[in-house]
């Protein structure tokens, strides 16, 4: 189950609402978990918006209550986010950006994964998510990617470090369609793919990724991010910073040619 603070203001609304109209018709929490065939505290928990509201207990709630389908209209609103909270600044700025460009450092980038790719990262996720709460992350990962092809006037630049190419995630046959996958993507017209070798890393390659955005307004922001955390930064000076140790590594990356030819040996060796 995700944590509340996933969606911590529609499970309490919903909750608080669940328990008004349940009080309002008479109806006790011990009729409405045995009818939805939940336990009591299942239920307090739900109302209570520490659980999220389930649409079993939604459509019981509705009929008991005779809300007439005002409960069970909270369902859609109670769906899990496609993206984390603390990134969700950043895919509306992605969504809207004419030029991006990013240096993965252990992990292939979000617009570049194979759909089984971002499952298997997603599915093994720490606290674990529920199956939803994965489809939902995998879903919004591939509607990201639909800029690429969709949008061929935007720019997009990646560098790659050698070790999120070696990173066995899942199987080697998973990874071999992974690593096909990116060569795919190269030959778009709009996108730059270069690798960092591992033995020629630049010291900024060292400290994590980053992402370069350009708005339709031409204001610069960058994005980096950690462990549960994620910050969109528009200060120039913090961009300026970010945007110097980007052109670094990009220097010492090997050239989009000799990149593809890099990526397809490594999956040689797989």
């Amino acid at each position: 189950m995700s944590t509340p603070k996933e969606n911590p203001m529609s499970w309490k609304y919903c909750g608080d609402q669940l328990k008004r109209w349940r009080t309002k018709a008479g109806v006790t929490r011990e009729q409405l978990a045995k009818e939805a065939c939940y336990d009591i505290e299942s239920v307090r928990s739900m109302e209570a918006g520490r659980r999220r509201p389930s649409l079993k207990l939604l459509q019981t709630a509705d009929e008991l209550c005779d809300a007439k389908g005002m409960l069970l209209g909270a369902a859609d609103y109670l769906a899990p986010e496609k993206f984390p909270s603390y990134s969700q600044g950043y895919t509306h700025a992605e969504a809207d950006a004419i030029a991006i460009h990013s240096y993965a450092a252990l992990l292939i980038p979000g617009l570049l994964q194979t759909e089984e790719y971002a499952r298997e990262l997603t599915s093994h996720a720490c606290p674990p998510l529920d199956d939803d709460s994965v489809e939902a992350r995998v879903a919004g990962r591939m509607q990201r990617q639909e800029k690429l092809s969709n949008s061929p006037r935007v720019l997009f630049g990646f560098v790659i470090y050698e070790a999120a190419l070696r990173a066995r995630v899942s199987s080697a046959d998973l990874m071999k369609r992974q690593l096909a996958h990116i060569i795919d993507v190269s030959r778009l017209r709009n996108v730059a793919i270069q690798v960092l070798p591992a033995d020629r890393a630049a010291y900024p390659a060292l400290t994590g990724p980053i992402t370069l955005l350009e708005t339709a307004d031409h204001e610069q922001l960058a994005y980096v991010e950690g462990h549960r955390t994620g910050v969109l930064h528009s200060d120039p000076d913090r961009v300026n910073v970010l945007r110097q140790r980007h052109g670094m590594i990009r220097m010492q990356a090997l050239s989009v040619e000799e990149s593809a030819e890099f990526i397809g040996k490594v999956s040689e060796e797989l």
